[in-house]
């Protein structure tokens, strides 16, 4: 799949309520309420590259590693998100499970790495996978179209820095 078959797949970005709506789970995270939300969602911090300023998202967690410290997260408005972009520029940040930071850097996987993290992830969470890639206009018939949205979906695998104790 090229880059442009990946762009076309996009889907475009939330207006109005639904951005509002997208934007509710920062609050929760910034009002202390992190902890509702267990190991499947974090909120990450991102620098823009732009303006400079500190910007929050939260994401849903693809995989989590507590043995190799990490947590995958995936782009689901592709590779023009900016928090994706933003880390692209500015690869160590910080993210909050819980009520609790980590530092962390940001390590963009490969297709085939993603292929894998996907097929996974759609067995553990199989109606969210299928959303999801329903979402990015990918048919999904079998563990195959998970490991085809898989190379074409962006991961990022955020690794904590060295010492840090995992929840």
């Amino acid at each position: 799949m090229t880059q442009r078959d990946t762009a076309a797949r996009s889907p475009q970005l939330p207006t109005g309520w639904r951005r509002l709506a997208a934007r509710l789970p920062i609050l929760l995270f910034r009002s202390g309420l992190g902890p509702l939300f267990g190991k499947r969602l974090l909120l990450l911090h991102h620098t823009g590259r732009v303006s400079g300023l500190d910007r929050m998202v939260v994401l849903e967690v693809v995989s989590y590693d507590p043995v190799g410290a990490s947590w995958t997260v995936a782009s689901g408005f592709g590779p023009q998100a900016d928090w994706y972009r933003n880390l692209r520029e500015q690869p160590k940040t910080l993210v909050q499970i819980g009520n609790r930071p980590y530092a962390v850097t940001a390590h963009f996987l490969t297709p085939g790495e993603g292929a894998e993290i996907m097929a996974d992830y759609a067995r553990r969470h199989p109606r969210t996978a299928r959303r999801l890639c329903a979402f990015m206009g990918f048919p999904i018939d079998d563990e195959t179209s998970y490991r085809e949205a898989g190379r074409a979906i962006p991961l990022v695998r955020l690794d904590t820095a060295v010492g840090q104790r995992l929840p």
